[in-house]
Order: structure tokens, then C-alpha cells, then sequence
């Protein structure tokens, strides 16, 4: 087993070798491939005894060790190639061993091969080759700051939330300050002074993050406090020295391959995607008003401009003060979208306060008006073809049937009448904003929330099932009679949910850490834990449910992973994901039964490599007879 020490300041692996070790502290990194004199090439050299076996298969093989040549179990190791890039990314197994696929095409391959213990190594260009054996050499971190940066951003996310006795601003500050962005990754945690964090939180509640005066005000000294290096440092690497503070991924997730395909540029926001069922994968660019298409096996990328006709920048939310983000090209707002039963793919246009349906064939957009409510968000179909959509901004929920040409919105209940008024000014506040800027006013009021209803689904006897997020809700449309039934839940932030096969509804708890599963018939609750450590630093954004194992398939969203979850056991494993930065969306999946999901971080910039990428993770089950067994298994299969 690695082992962990904290000796002197200095992090080492394995009590027996520290002194080697502490050597290696001065080596460097290593990595070699073909030649004399190095450390890692031809197909003679031996990865821990005997000879490697070279084969051309597309992939190349090798082994990650460290300076004192015992294995290095559960590092990931990327080939990335290609302009846009494709990054391909595997781990080693209990021997340190790796098989990883080539990624397609003629250029150089970049290499980089990380865990959490060990300096990241690198190598911008290598020309390998199929078959090729590497041997990659890791060197243990030495400086405490070092290893407490390799962690993901929750961890020091935490360290804020553990300072806020008030549960009830814990559970604000995380359902509002997370929205868009990982909170405690390496760009958010910049040390600043009180006016700056004070500005810092201003410009959030222009964009619609507002908080209640009080946590406000709290909050730039809880920021300083937490992430103060002399403060942060020796809590986010106490128990260094234990085998369980960063310990592998099980062998079955060291398994699964990563397939990455960086899609936009720095100024977009790949929000949704989906998998169609020809085969492309279709993302929104909600920052730039670009429809993508990814070709999985070739590599190509389309996009297309998405129509907003004479809608100013901002579309209706058009402000006196302009966009509240400067990088924004945005006059619709492209946010969730689905493929309808004849195969085009419908979109909400937030921004647009539209509805977009775009044909695949013909590469032809056709744009529906809505009548009533502001900024539809989240969409489903239902069993006749209809679309079921949530309207977020003014709480309704939305229903369009493209065969008839007709719908209907909803207006959802409010909790208090103070929400049911300003939902019911929100036009008046529109025209008011496009003369006067209130969104200052508004960032420095004392928090006032609407409900939001966030997600959506059909459940399998037809009835439309939404959640309103800030008010800890779930609801039940009638689909004939449009009766509405609300629902409370004993959890905080019910965010986008889905139904499984048997007709239980899951649901991730956004600003609680957890997801539930609630069952219509006898309205019970059952809560699950997310697995991700410091417990409840997670923030679960959405979910999706297996359609061939009926396993649950959880976003963590600020933990860089993404999480399954085997109902009937109740087992986690939870995947991490090599990109640091990773802020998951939504969760599709291809005919092959591999999950994909959209790396969205808002501003994309904050993204490792400052790109906006959709992933596609193969968990790699033992066998394909193993998973046709548990998909036999499976409730309601």
C-alpha cells in the first residue's frame, strides 16, 4: 500500500524508504522515453522485473513508479493531443501499470502523469508510438502548501463553511456562492483584503448570487481567516502522515478511462449536453450563443450561432448597466436542451425567453416566443411529445406540445406573499432595469430569494415532477388537469432530478452533500450521504440514472468526480476526474452505456488549462457479462 508520511515538513512515501526518499526531494521530475541514459523507453526495459510485452493495439503501456521504484498505485496518466485538443486519461493499477489508448491523429502526444502526494509531471511534446512502453517516475511533494494546493476545491471550500456557526447561512452561502463556479479552487481562494473580497461579493450579487445583509457582511473576514495560508495549510494537511488522507481509488475505478474534447474557448460556458442517439454529442455554449457538435470518433466539431433576432446583449434581462459579465456575447442564452422523438434537439433559451428547435438534417433553427414567465431553464419530454420546462426566474412551469403549436405556463406556489408580489412585478422590473441599473440595489439588499424552480422529469405514469430550489421543494404537475401538488423536503436545495425505471423519483441535495430517493406512492424519503470528504463540502448539481444498470450517476460538482451509486447495496464509488476545475452539469449517456457530462465552470478561464471541455468516463465494468447481469438485475428491467 502507498503510504503518506509527514516527517520534518517534508511528505515522503513509506515509513521503510524515507531516507531514499528525501533524496529524491532533489531529483526532479523524470520522465523518459526512447534513447540512452533514460529513464523510460525502449521496449528492453524492465518495469519492475521481466520484460514488458510490445504490442500495437492503438495503445501505449507503461508504469508509474516512485524514485525508489516501488509502485505508484492510482496515478493518473494523460495523453493529450491535437488542436482543439482530445486528452485521453487512465490510472495505475496495483502494480503501477498503465494501458492507455492512443488519442487519434499525427501529432505530438503531451503527457502528464499526477496524484495527490506527488509533483505533477509533465512533458509537452513526446513523439510515441504504438506499443510504446513508458517508465514514469514521480517524485513525493515536499512543502506542506505544495500538497494542501493538489487538493480539490471542497477541501478548502470547507474551511470557510466549518467558520459559519449559523447552519442556516452555511447552507446559504453554499447554495448561492457555488452556483456558477467552483468556490475554493486555486483562482477563487486569492488572497485579497476586506474591500476586495467585499467587491468580490458585490459583483456576485449583480450576477444574482444575493445574500442576506448579515452573512455579507460576515463573509470577506471569514474568506481572509479561512484561506489564510498559516491557517489553511496545517488543517487541509493534518493526518498526512495516515494511510486513508489521499488514499487510491478501488481497483474497479481504477478501471475506468476519461475521454476529454476541449469544445469553445476561454470566454464560453459549456452548460448542458447531451448524447444524441445517432451517435454526436450536442453542447450549448450559453456564454457565446454557439449549438456544438462533437463527433466522438472522429474528433469534429461544428457549432453553430444560435438566432436572437433584434434582442439586445443580455436578451430580455438587458440591463442600463450593461452585461454583468464582461466576456459575455450572449443575446439568448442557450441553457438545457433534449432530443425530441423525431431526433431534433430542443433548447431553452434563457436569456431569449425561447424555445429553440434545431433539425440535425436541414442545420435549421425554428424559435417558439413565450407568452408568460422569464428565463426557462431546465426541459423534458413527455410520453406525447410535449416539452415540460422550468421557468426560474418569474417561478413557473412551462408545457409546449410542437404538434399542436401550443402551451401553456404554470405559475408555481410561492412561500410568502412577499415572493408571489415581486414575481408578479417582474415585468415592471425588467423595463425598470433596461432604463435604471438596480442591480447594485439589488446585490446589496438583504437577500431577498426567489424560489426558483430548477429541475424537471416525467415520471413513468406521466405525471411532471419539478423542483423549486431555494425553497427546499418538490412538486407534482397532473398532466391532464395541470393540478399542482407541493411537497417539502427534508433536505436543503433539491437541484435537477430524475426518475428510475421503477418510478422513484432521485434527487441531489445541492447545499446539503447528499442525494434522496423519494417514492410517490408513500411519499418516503430516503437520504444517502455523499462518500466525498470533508463530508457535506460537496455540492451535488444534478444526477441521472443508468438506463442499463439503474445505477445513479451524481455530479460532484465542487470535488472534481463524479459519483455512482448502486441502489440496492447503497455502495458509492466515487471516479475522480483529471481536470482540476471540473464543474459537472448534466449527465447523459451513449448506447455503450459510458457517462458524459460538460465541464462548465463559469469563468471558463478558471478551468485547468483555462478551456471548457465535455468528458465522456467508460467506467470499464470487469466484463460486458458482468454488467448484462446487473442490468438484468436491475428494479423494473
Amino acid at each position: 500500500m502507498i503510504r503518506t508520511r509527514f516527517s520534518k515538513g517534508c511528505f515522503s512515501l513509506g515509513s521503510r524508504r524515507a531516507a531514499p526518499l528525501r533524496r529524491a526531494l532533489q531529483t526532479g521530475l523524470i520522465l523518459s522515453a526512447l534513447g540512452p541514459g533514460v529513464a523510460a523507453g525502449a521496449a528492453s526495459d524492465p518495469p519492475l522485473r521481466g520484460n514488458p510485452v510490445r504490442s500495437a493495439d492503438g495503445h501505449v503501456r507503461g508504469i508509474v513508479l516512485a524514485t525508489d521504484d516501488t509502485p505508484v498505485v492510482g496515478a493518473q496518466v494523460t495523453l493529450s493531443r491535437g488542436e482543439p485538443a482530445r486528452h485521453v486519461t487512465v490510472m495505475s493499477d496495483a502494480r503501477g501499470q498503465f494501458r492507455a489508448p492512443l488519442p487519434p491523429g499525427s501529432d505530438p502526444v503531451r503527457l502528464r502523469a499526477r496524484r495527490i502526494g506527488w509533483r505533477d509531471l509533465r512533458q509537452p511534446e513526446r513523439p510515441l508510438e504504438d506499443g510504446q512502453w513508458l517508465r514514469l517516475e514521480l517524485e513525493p511533494v515536499g512543502d506542506p502548501a505544495e500538497l494542501a494546493a493538489q487538493l480539490p476545491a471542497n477541501h478548502w471550500y470547507d474551511l470557510v463553511l466549518r467558520r459559519l456557526d449559523d447552519e442556516a447561512q452555511r447552507e446559504e452561502l453554499v447554495r448561492q456562492c457555488t452556483f456558477c463556479h467552483q468556490q475554493g479552487n486555486r483562482a477563487t481562494r486569492v488572497p485579497r483584503d476586506v474591500d476586495e473580497w467585499r467587491k468580490v461579493i458585490y459583483l456576485m450579487g449583480r450576477r444574482g448570487g444575493m445574500l442576506s445583509a448579515d452573512l455579507r457582511e460576515k463573509l470577506p473576514q471569514l474568506f481572509i481567516d479561512a484561506y489564510a495560508p498559516e491557517n489553511a495549510i496545517p488543517l487541509l494537511t493534518e493526518g498526512a502522515e495516515r494511510d486513508d488522507f489521499a488514499p487510491p481509488p478501488s481497483a474497479e475505478v481504477r478501471r475506468a478511462v476519461v475521454d476529454e474534447w476541449d469544445l469553445g474557448g476561454r470566454n464560453s460556458m459549456q452548460h448542458d449536453m447531451l448524447v444524441h442517439p445517432d451517435g454526436p454529442v450536442y453542447s450549448v455554449d450559453m456564454a457565446q450563443d454557439q449549438l456544438y457538435r462533437l463527433d466522438p470518433e472522429t474528433g469534429q466539431r461544428q457549432a453553430w450561432t444560435i438566432p436572437h433576432g433584434d434582442l439586445p446583449l443580455g436578451g430580455v434581462f438587458a440591463a442600463a448597466g450593461g452585461p454583468p459579465n464582461t466576456n459575455s456575447n450572449a443575446h439568448v442564452g442557450p441553457h438545457s436542451l433534449q432530443v425530441a422523438p423525431d431526433g431534433a434537439v430542443w433548447i431553452t433559451l434563457a436569456l431569449g425567453n425561447q424555445l429553440a428547435r434545431f433539425d440535425p438534417a436541414t442545420e435549421r433553427f425554428d424559435i417558439v416566443e413565450l407568452e408568460h414567465g422569464y428565463y426557462p431553464h431546465t426541459l423534458r419530454f413527455d410520453g406525447r411529445g410535449r416539452i415540460w420546462y422550468t421557468i426560474s426566474a418569474s417561478n413557473h412551469l412551462g408545457m409546449w406540445d410542437p404538434v399542436k403549436g401550443e402551451g401553456r405556463e404554470l405559475r408555481l406556489p410561492s412561500r410568502t406573499l412577499g415572493q408571489a408580489f415581486a414575481m408578479r412585478m417582474m415585468p415592471l422590473a425588467l423595463w425598470l432595469g433596461r432604463r435604471f441599473d438596480l442591480r447594485g440595489a439589488a446585490a446589496e439588499g438583504d437577500g431577498f430569494t426567489p424560489p426558483i424552480p430548477y429541475g424537471v422529469d416525467v415520471a413513468p405514469d406521466g405525471s411532471v415532477w419539478f423542483s423549486q430550489l431555494n425553497e427546499h421543494r418538490i412538486g407534482r404537475v397532473d398532466p391532464d388537469s395541470f393540478e399542482l401538488e407541493m411537497i417539502e423536503t427534508p433536505f436543503a436545495g433539491p437541484r435537477r432530478m430524475r426518475f428510475d425505471a421503477v418510478g422513484r423519483l432521485w434527487i441531489p441535495g445541492f447545499s446539503s452533500g447528499l442525494v434522496a430517493s423519494f417514492d410517490p406512492k408513500t411519499r418516503e424519503f430516503r437520504e444517502f450521504p455523499l462518500p466525498i470528504e470533508p463530508r457535506g463540502s460537496d455540492t451535488p448539481y444534478a444526477l441521472a440514472v443508468h438506463p442499463q444498470t439503474g445505477d445513479v450517476w451524481i455530479c460532484g460538482t465542487n470535488s472534481d468526480t463524479l459519483i455512482r451509486l448502486d441502489p440496492g447495496s447503497g455502495q458509492f464509488r466515487v471516479y475522480p476526474l483529471p481536470t482540476r476545475v471540473t464543474y459537472t452539469r448534466e449527465i447523459d449517456f451513449d448506447a455503450q452505456g459510458r457517462v458524459w457530462t460538460s465541464n462548465s465552470n463559469s469563468p471558463a478561464w478558471q478551468i485547468e488549462g483555462g478551456m471548457p471541455r465535455v468528458l465522456r468516463l467508460d467506467p470499464r465494468d470487469a466484463s460486458g457479462d458482468a454488467l448484462a447481469r446487473r442490468a438484468e438485475a436491475a428494479p423494473g428491467r
